[in-house]
């Protein structure tokens, strides 16, 4: 969930930001500029809140945060080789790392961190920094397009497997291993991402017409959404909601599309799609019979009369379900692909943004950062969809200032039900996951085992050091373990 700002968006406007990222529970968003880095608390819609700021390193174009704790990790411009880790409540240095490229992309969870260069990716244990795997065989990958599952049990990683088309390669963070290739595009890729769990994750092509959802591990189709068919866009992000329930896609247009993950269904859930399983599965056709059309049932067949639909609309849609079994593969999946459930419109298009869609104050939300130097909030009705209603508009560059949506000083507040409805429980991620608290740090008391594979989080208390070293500073070149 992280983008770099481009040095000049289209329409003349410079970027302020040259990059930002969400926290991987989206309760915290990090901001870097020419002067330095910027990290905010995501808690309240009213008010933006500075948790930490530093001018120490200029020109930084990439910062993550690891969930809510202390540890930070940035790269400058100035020496785009290098990865520094920090503790910033603490003021100090944890580590820093040179590597034989420039770094395009950093993703942590509580058990890894990887570094992605153009041609290869580099995988950390996060207890110590010890350098676990160096994966060499990567298609070039210039914009460092990967992702890392954020459930510490299974830390999956993604990342595009072939130069011309939407390979993904499925990778196990834990024994270090590729679990398979999932022919998720015809084109290449623009977007991935895991859910929560890491039990699934979502694919985009750089058309940006159709996203897709497949089932982790094994590779299966679940989801296939058209964003749009009017004209091909440019996605720059796609996330989960922590939940899982809601997939949201940003692009250089105007509008935010989110998608419901209803329960998956015969049609949207074929098989095949792993590469162990290359071959696609069609849907089973009903039987026929001598004299009938085909697909067709006979009379006198056992469900053969089933329930007609009580409306005209439920007729026509069950017709039109019927005809696409006639049509062209490419007609009838369009005709199959689920549609946004909500939309956000921005008063912008052409601009580098993120999006994310979080719990603030019990209310589901959809965020929106753009380079700009905006953090823009919208209501999201988790019932019936439409379109979000922008509530806030914080500026990410004068701390304090915000703007708020004149329409909303018009519109009647909320009835008590609809909050009632749409509330969420309040605990983060973080607090569901065995052993942890809510700041992402360990429990007081819990044992963090040795084993670099061991299933318990490292410590992440502000009274104790993050990890158990003291300086790991070095390079990356000649001492990897190489695949």
């Amino acid at each position: 969930m992280e983008a770099e700002a481009a040095d000049g968006p289209p329409g003349g406007v410079e970027a302020a930001l040259s990059c930002f990222s969400f926290n991987q529970d989206c309760t915290s968003l990090a901001i870097g500029t020419k002067a330095g880095y910027k990290l905010f608390s995501l808690s309240s819609v009213e008010q933006l809140d500075q948790v930490h700021g530093s001018n120490e390193i200029p020109d930084v174009y990439i910062v993550e945060r690891l969930f809510s704790s202390s540890l930070v990790v940035v790269v400058s411009h100035t020496k785009p080789r290098q990865m520094n880790v920090y503790h910033f409540k603490k003021g100090t240095e944890i580590c820093n790392y040179s590597y034989s490229s420039n770094i395009l992309s950093i993703r942590l969870n509580r058990q890894r961190l990887l570094v992605c260069l153009e041609e290869a990716i580099y995988i950390h244990n996060i207890k110590d920094m010890k350098l676990l795997k160096t994966i060499l065989d990567v298609p070039a990958n210039p914009t460092g397009l990967c992702a890392l599952s954020i459930n510490h049990s299974n830390s999956y990683v993604a990342y595009p497997g072939s130069l011309t088309t939407g390979e993904i390669v499925l990778y196990d963070g834990h024994s270090l291993k590729t679990v398979c290739t999932i022919a998720a595009h015809e084109g290449t890729l623009a977007a991935i991402t895991f859910n929560a769990s890491g039990s699934k994750l979502a694919s985009a092509s750089e058309k940006g017409t159709v996203i897709r959802v497949f089932s982790v591990p094994d590779g299966q189709k679940l989801y296939e959404f058209r964003r749009g068919m009017k004209r091909y866009v440019t996605i720059s992000s796609l996330v989960f909601s922590m939940d899982s329930q809601f997939l949201c896609a940003s692009s250089n247009t105007e509008t935010v599309h989110i998608f419901k993950l209803e329960h998956v269904t015969n049609r949207s859930s074929p098989k095949g799609w792993c590469h162990a399983r290359k071959h696609k599965i069609q849907a089973t056709p009903l039987t026929s019979h001598p004299g009938s059309a085909p697909g067709c049932r006979a009379l006198g067949d056992p469900g053969s009369r089933p329930e007609e639909p009580s409306t005209w609309t439920g007729y026509m849609g069950k017709m039109f379900m019927a005809a696409s079994n006639y049509l062209p593969t490419q007609v009838s999946d369009m005709m199959n692909q689920d549609r946004a459930f909500a939309t956000g419109r921005l008063n912008f298009s052409g601009q580098r943004n993120i999006c994310t869609l979080s719990t603030i104050q019990k209310l589901p939300r959809l965020l929106v950062a753009s380079s700009d130097g905006h953090l823009y909030i919208y209501n999201l009705d988790p019932q019936d969809g439409g379109e979000c209603v922008l509530i806030k508009t914080h500026s990410l560059l004068s701390s304090g200032t915000t703007e708020e949506n004149k329409e909303n000083d018009l519109r009647p507040s909320l009835p008590q039900s609809y909050a009632a409805t749409v509330a969420r429980p309040s605990t983060s991620s973080a607090s569901t996951v065995p052993g942890y608290s809510e700041d992402g740090g360990a429990l007081r008391g819990e044992v963090i085992p040795e084993h670099e594979f061991a299933t318990g989080p490292v410590c992440l208390d502000d009274e104790n050091e993050f990890p158990p070293i003291i300086l790991c500073r070095g390079s990356q070149k000649g001492k990897t373990k190489q695949s």
